[in-house]
């Protein structure tokens, strides 16, 4: 697989760059976001994510590995295409997406153009566990309550009690008490478990 291209730009649209790499001309397909991040210097490198289908062959660029990263969870969602992806990355910045999955902000997913409410729950649903595993919670600006939430429950794991069970009462807790700090939570839980 290509991971990443490096060479000299040679044409630069806001869909699309072409990258001369030893004499070869890469067509890459680019969001709006990665656009913006492209200096109008020769020497470039963009990660690349290569989509093999049975018609086509097509490149995908990115300025970050970040922005990569976040493109490739998207097109594992059934309903979301590489196109799709390219223009949800080219409305939101890879960092406004992820955020909206953590938030479960459908609203925000919905806002971009071809995404319905159905597709963005979808979107929601199959990709938040997956974006607060791999980013850190103090990155996505979660609420409040469910940074707390997830903080107790993991204290309550290292002092060695079973995450479903703990999960339960801290649900319960932070329903009764949503303004309840870390502290407050797990000693409630303690109490319960």
């Amino acid at each position: 697989m290509i991971t990443h291209i490096q060479g000299k730009l040679v044409e630069k649209n806001p869909t699309d760059v072409v990258i001369d790499c030893n004499g070869v001309g890469y067509l890459l397909n680019i969001s709006l976001h990665t656009y913006s991040q492209i200096p109008d210097q020769e020497a470039l490198k963009l990660y690349t994510h290569l989509q093999v289908r049975e018609d086509a062959h097509t490149l995908f660029g990115f300025a970050s590995l970040a922005e990569r990263e976040v493109f490739r969870l998207l097109i594992s969602v059934s309903g979301i295409g590489a196109n799709t992806a390219r223009t949800m990355l080219s409305s939101l910045t890879p960092k406004q997406i992820r955020e909206g999955i953590a938030t479960e902000d459908v609203a925000l997913i919905q806002s971009i153009k071809g995404i319905g409410a159905k597709t963005a729950q979808r979107v929601i649903i199959d990709l938040k566990d997956k974006i607060l595993k791999i980013y850190d919670i103090d990155e996505v600006s979660v609420k409040e309550s469910n940074t707390n939430k997830e903080e107790a429950l993991s204290a309550l794991e290292v002092l060695g009690f079973a995450k479903k069970q703990a999960e339960k009462v801290i649900d319960k807790i932070v329903a009764q008490q949503p303004d309840a700090n870390v502290e407050t939570i797990i000693k409630l839980a303690l109490k319960n478990l």
